[in-house]
């Protein structure tokens, strides 16, 4: 059946979308973020062939790149071939067996040939980024089972009202607050026809015409909607279902793949269409579920037959074309709600994201950093009511025949079970710790969480006096208790020493909000009777002069943070060598370098200012530094600096080397598990002469290649790194800015510079 001409498409108002300088990198941002390794999709995929271009192809046309045909007869044939494609019944006769063949699970496999647009981490992110959006669909999907003339009528307003609670969520969140959407909603008909709204459609008794709605990008004051500027497509059908299961019927990937090929067609034709990436997301629903198709592909290698229109877009589509479909699942409930964090409602939510991003560039918040905030939000949630639950309630003491792992009250023993039990005492969510700190008197503080770090615990925990402020809290071992174990003396580096370095530092004038700050220090006083003999002494109990240091802030350790979600992305990386050269420059101002450069011992922090939150890391675990020449860093065979294995000792650039060892494993290098100092060595020499960690980091940033070419020429030297110039490049690569405020925004030192250079005998911030 023929329905006219797409005249006004091709003469379309000349104007400038909003936006649209941004059109390219937003097309580069959407192909980075959908197309994934087939490894990972949530089910099976159809894929490009590999066949010939037929010489009666037309290579000017090309979905990879701006389209614009290239002779009057070229765009005459695309005007006269998309003017032919109108049939959809038989284009679904002639593509439904196919697209029902690859519907169809791979018995080997067990597997789908479709491949999902989205991969299931890509969803649970943005789930945990729309926790604090509101999307509120005010039309309800009429629930009756019973048809009505309004029926139809209903459940378009519905499917509009749904479709716009999302486009302006997700610009208001992601992109702007305030001002005009750069798109709006059109119902579109067969091709051919012009667009209506769905009000327009119903006062003219044309809504049964409608085949769904579609989102357009506004060009300029043009508020007329056109095939090329159509964003995003969705159909809505009486039934999607394939017989009982939960996936696309083989008629409703046929239409699907009909309006999508005529959307990328239009745009090809287009003089003012300037997307990059040619793809086009096509949503599918009825009354209860919904689903995506994702249409993409080289419009260059489509084959003209004029007399067959419709059979050259078929072959195109089974050679090469790229078909993504998603799974089946409900949207509206039985009250005719959305169910906004639900998978199938999360998939048309995503799709509409990318939709936006390929025509308007890339968002002011990615998804990444909203969804960075959950732990926050978390953090926040249990310190509500934990405080509730647990009130102010004390450390609990129980006989020592009482369930294993209580805080226990013990006669003192020389039974080395006991001491060794009571050494490493675990605190339980809810308790309070008194500390008493020389310089602030009594504190008190109550555990919220515990985290096992090796063969010790840290804890996150607030003060009494100010709940709001969550803070790390470590625990030491008894003084009496230091001897029998390594493992306590492992506490007292963490707590005792560490106390120490960092008193050094403010001592010393030297602070930075790259390191950690002290609150409180002392010891723990506790309940009942003391029968210590004198001040600084302590009585038998098993928490009596057990040392405490608390700091801020708190964060996750690297190690965590790498078990769960990956390797570090390029800017995280760079931005995570960046902050800890800035601590260690902070502290070789004042001859302090860390020695135990690890991913346990580098904290990521989520910073949340107003409505923007980025992360932050940071270098913990000062027990370790060297403060003078008798003291001796940690050894880790993985991490630790070449000079500190041979030698025991740190040369200048130690903990710049251990920084790049850091690096190296948090972009996805690959840490040999070495038993022997001698076999560490023999790796790093392997490595650093095959240049396989230069390589590594190359392929994730071309600064941090630098960076460890830089290290490389030090190791072993008694050369000071260069702080300031690898900084100045970091900042500007970070923050896009090299005027960081100097020393005043990132450490404030009190001392003179030329003192500080007069007394570590070094100059240009040295170690």
């Amino acid at each position: 059946m023929k329905l006219g001409s797409q005249q006004h498409d091709l003469n379309s108002s000349p104007g400038k979308n909003l936006n649209g300088s941004l059109r390219k990198s937003g097309s580069d941002f959407l192909q980075n973020n959908i197309d994934a390794s087939p490894a990972r999709s949530l089910d099976g995929s159809f894929r490009k062939s590999n066949s010939v271009i037929s010489a009666h192809s037309i290579s000017g046309i090309s979905a990879s790149s701006q389209i614009i045909p290239t002779s009057r007869r070229m765009y005459k044939m695309l005007k006269d071939f998309r003017r032919k494609l109108v049939d959809l019944e038989l284009f679904t006769q002639s593509l439904e067996d196919w697209v029902l063949e690859k519907s169809l699970a791979d018995p080997a496999s067990g597997k789908q040939s479709f491949r999902s647009p989205f991969l299931m981490d890509e969803l649970c992110r943005l789930d945990l980024a729309l926790e604090g959006v509101l999307f509120q669909q005010l039309c309800r999907m009429p629930c009756s089972s019973y048809a009505s003339d309004d029926l139809k009528e209903d459940e378009f307003l519905a499917v509009e009202d749904f479709l716009h609670a999302i486009v302006n969520g997700l610009w208001r969140t992601f992109w702007r607050k305030s001002g005009p959407l750069p798109f709006f909603l059109s119902c579109p008909r067969p091709p051919g026809s012009k667009f209506y709204s769905v009000e327009k459609a119903i006062s003219r008794g044309r809504i049964d015409e409608l085949c769904g709605l579609s989102l357009i990008s506004k060009t300029g004051n043009d508020l007329h909607a056109h095939w090329d500027q159509v964003m995003e497509l969705a159909l809505f059908r009486s039934e999607i279902l394939s017989g009982n299961d939960l996936k696309l019927s083989p008629s409703s990937i046929c239409e699907a793949l009909f309006y999508g090929i005529h959307v990328l067609i239009s745009r090809s034709l287009s003089k003012y269409c300037t997307i990059g990436n040619d793809s086009i997301f096509v949503l599918v629903f009825d009354s209860k579920f919904g689903g995506v198709v994702k249409l993409g592909g080289d419009l260059g290698k489509l084959e003209f037959n004029s007399a067959n229109p419709c059979q050259s877009v078929v072959e195109w589509l089974k050679c090469h074309a790229e078909i993504n479909v998603s799974s089946v699942d409900q949207i509206w409930n039985k009250l005719g709600n959305a169910s906004w964090g639900d998978l199938g409602t999360l998939q048309v939510i995503l799709a509409t994201f990318y939709s936006i991003v390929q025509w308007n560039g890339p968002p002011r918040k990615s998804i990444a950093s909203l969804a960075s905030d959950h732990s926050l939000r978390l953090q926040k949630r249990r310190l509500e009511y934990r405080l509730i639950d647990n009130g102010n309630a004390p450390v609990h003491f129980q006989q020592a025949s009482h369930v294993q792992g209580e805080i226990v009250e013990v006669e003192q023993s020389d039974n080395p079970y006991s001491r060794k039990r009571a050494s490493r005492l675990k605190l339980k969510q809810g308790e309070i710790l008194v500390l008493e700190d020389q310089s602030q008197g009594q504190k008190s503080f109550q555990i919220q969480e515990s985290l096992a770090l090796g063969n010790h615990f840290i804890y996150i925990a607030v003060s009494v006096d100010n709940p709001t402020e969550l803070l790390t809290v470590y625990v030491g071992a008894h003084p009496s208790r230091l001897e029998p174990s390594w493992e306590d003396m492992s506490l007292w580096y963490q707590v005792q020493r560490q106390t120490k370095v960092l008193n050094t530092l403010r001592q010393e004038g030297v602070s930075s909000k790259y390191l950690p700050e002290i609150i409180a220090s002392g010891r723990i006083l506790h309940s009942g009777s003391c029968k210590k003999q004198t001040p600084g002494g302590c009585c038998d109990h098993p928490l009596c002069g057990t040392p405490i240091l608390v700091t801020s802030p708190v964060g996750e350790p690297l190690s965590l943070v790498l078990a769960h979600d990956g390797p570090l992305s390029s800017e995280e990386a760079t931005r995570c060598c960046r902050d800890c050269l800035v601590a260690l420059r902070t502290a070789a101002l004042v001859n302090v370098q860390h020695g135990d450069i690890c991913p346990e011992n580098i904290i990521c922090i989520v910073n949340t200012q107003g409505t923007r939150s980025k992360l932050s890391y940071m270098p913990i675990s000062w027990g370790r530094a060297v403060l003078e020449d008798r003291d001796s860093p940690a050894i880790n065979l993985q991490f630790s600096s070449s000079h500190a294995l041979q030698h025991g000792k740190l040369c200048p650039s130690s903990d710049a080397e251990s920084l790049v060892y850091l690096l190296y494993f948090v972009c996805g290098g690959t840490m040999e598990q070495v038993d022997s100092i001698e076999s560490a060595l023999q790796w790093r020499e392997r490595n650093w002469a095959k240049r396989s960690i230069q390589q590594q980091l190359g392929e994730v940033s071309a600064l941090l290649k630098a960076f460890a070419d830089y290290v490389d020429s030090l190791c072993g030297t008694p050369y000071p790194v260069d702080y300031e110039i690898w900084l100045k490049r970091l900042h500007r690569a970070v923050d896009g800015s090299t005027d960081r405020g100097k020393m005043i925004e990132e450490v404030a030192i009190t001392l003179r510079l030329e003192d500080v250079a007069e007394s570590s005998g070094t100059s240009g911030g040295g170690t």
